[in-house]
């Protein structure tokens, strides 16, 4: 519940503020100027990450790799394109941020010690399935599918 209360009453309280306090300074017409702009960049720098994102995961899956960090770090790229394309400054801060890759790396570890991410080292055979590497995998390397049905008794 106090996430959404956030998403939908602070974070938009904050936008009519700032958006009010910059165009007392610099007048309304600016200030819609700037917002357009900076969704603009925005939609560049999203379109070029992901881009390059994209081979990144590319180039990992052909080596075997699972590439967890990349999948992740997407995600973010996701999130920032959203923020960017939501008019007003303090959602385009949150949004240029997540586009700083050392930062959203740091956010991202931040999260999976916190245990809000799980991340598991995975290897990816010729065949395409893959076993994971983590500590709770079997030692076999062994991939076990099955079903499960919960009984209530």
């Amino acid at each position: 519940m106090p996430i959404l209360f956030i998403l939908f009453i602070v974070v938009p309280v904050i936008e009519m503020y700032l958006l009010i306090q910059v165009g007392g300074v610099i007048g309304a017409g600016w200030t819609i100027f700037l917002v357009v702009l900076t969704a603009a960049i925005g939609a560049v720098l999203v379109r070029s990450q992901g881009l390059g994102l994209i081979q990144k995961v590319q180039t990992q899956m052909a080596q075997g790799k699972m590439p967890a960090m990349e999948m992740a770090e997407g995600m973010f790229i996701l999130v920032a394109g959203a923020l960017l394309m939501t008019p007003g400054f303090f959602t385009d801060t949150l949004g240029f941020a997540f586009l700083i890759p050392p930062l959203r790396r740091m956010v991202i570890k931040y999260l999976a010690r916190k245990g809000v991410v799980r991340t598991a080292n995975v290897h990816v055979n010729a065949g395409g399935a893959g076993h994971s590497t983590g500590p709770s995998s079997p030692k076999t390397g062994d991939v076990l599918e099955g079903e499960f049905r919960k009984l209530d008794e």
